[in-house]
């Protein structure tokens, strides 16, 4: 096989695809990436058996086959070569690489001991639009890194009405959903997707105008099929939690204030927080939502955000993790807080965007 590429085309996308190598394979072809030259475009795939990633790249073909070579070795010659055109081409055992001024050969492990992605596609179940999928970006991060505990793990997809759709995470300590937006699709049920795969194809927004989503029942997987990268992620076969149970129904409290002032006080706080156990304080006041941390070893500070209160003044404490990932994830405008008292969920809205809910459990202080 023979193909000739651009090394930036070839430079800018295998970052992609590299995400998905196993890391601690006992199996050295999972070790590898696949790289397959069809007519006018190399694919290169790589997969650790949970999820699979496979980029198309334009290129000049003279011959067309495949092969695997050590994903982490190619990887970090083409991250490294600038020059504009590159050589791909198997001779004998080994895939040699070339520029004018670079010869290059990996030994190969033959294509046939490399693991299918996918068999088929399955049945296409729906559209994500780029601003929805961009907004699974505020959902995404709340997912639980415990591989321990797989029903935390992913993302439910939930479409039981007609072109309303709802995907919610939590890691038990706190919820972020989208609710109501439209997947465009004429499924029904319940989807539990790694969120593994979700911050990939969240990373890829800028590619493409919309994503392409497959269920493949048969072998419990679910594709993505964006422009020119496809992303394959094992369906988690586990109980989610009945999640509508702890979303508050009525609140006592309400507070509207600028996201990017209150991400800086939290950030000014934190300086405290982290040497008393993370904590800080939101207090709703008239006119006013004030944070503050207080550590007896440092000292205490507190910054005031101006706000749009109604209801009655409150207090809760927080998680400051929490606070600075969550405002981390939302665009500039106004947020909304609701409370119903410490020891209740405190909840979180963007005035501008009436699918978006996020819930964070509270910390019980002294004092």
């Amino acid at each position: 096989m023979k193909a000739i590429v651009l090394s930036d085309n070839l430079r800018s996308r295998i970052s992609l695809v590299n995400h998905a190598v196993s890391q601690r394979s006992q199996l050295p072809i999972l070790l590898n990436f696949l790289i397959q030259i069809k007519k006018n475009e190399i694919v290169i795939s790589a997969t650790d058996l949970e999820i699979g990633i496979s980029i198309k790249i334009p290129a000049k073909t003279e011959t067309e086959g495949e092969t695997t070579v050590s994903a982490k070795t190619f990887f970090d010659l083409v991250s490294s070569i600038n020059q504009e055109k590159i050589t791909i081409e198997t001779k004998e055992e080994n895939l040699d690489l070339t520029t004018d001024t670079i010869k290059t050969s990996f030994p190969t492990i033959s294509a046939k001991e490399f693991p299918k992605p996918f068999e088929d596609k399955g049945e296409k179940i729906g559209t994500i639009k780029k601003k929805d999928l961009m907004s699974l970006g505020k959902v995404v991060f709340a997912a639980s890194q415990d591989d321990s505990r797989p029903g935390l793990s992913g993302v439910l997809i939930v479409n039981e009405e007609k072109n309303k759709t709802e995907a919610v995470a939590t890691d038990g300590y706190r919820l972020s959903a989208l609710r109501g937006f439209s997947a465009g699709g004429k499924y029904q049920g319940k989807l539990l997707v790694p969120a593994r795969v979700l911050k990939e194809l969240v990373s890829e927004r800028g590619e493409g105008e919309a994503v392409d989503v497959y269920v493949s029942q048969k072998n419990n997987q679910v594709i993505f099929e964006q422009q020119d990268s496809m992303l394959v992620g094992r369906l988690i076969d586990a109980k989610f939690p009945e999640y509508n149970k702890i979303i508050p129904s009525d609140f006592s409290t309400s507070a509207v204030f600028d996201k990017e002032e209150a991400q800086n006080a939290v950030k000014i706080c934190s300086v405290f927080a982290r040497e008393a156990a993370n904590v800080i304080k939101v207090s709703v006041k008239k006119d006013k939502v004030v944070f503050s941390a207080a550590a007896s070893s440092v000292g205490e500070n507190s910054v005031d955000v101006s706000a749009k209160t109604t209801g009655e003044e409150n207090e809760i404490a927080f998680n400051a993790r929490y606070l600075m990932e969550l405002f981390g994830v939302l665009e500039e405008g106004l947020v909304v807080f609701e409370m119903t008292g410490p020891l209740n969920p405190g909840v979180f809205k963007l005035k501008e965007d009436p699918y978006f809910l996020h819930i964070i459990m509270p910390i019980k202080v002294q004092g």
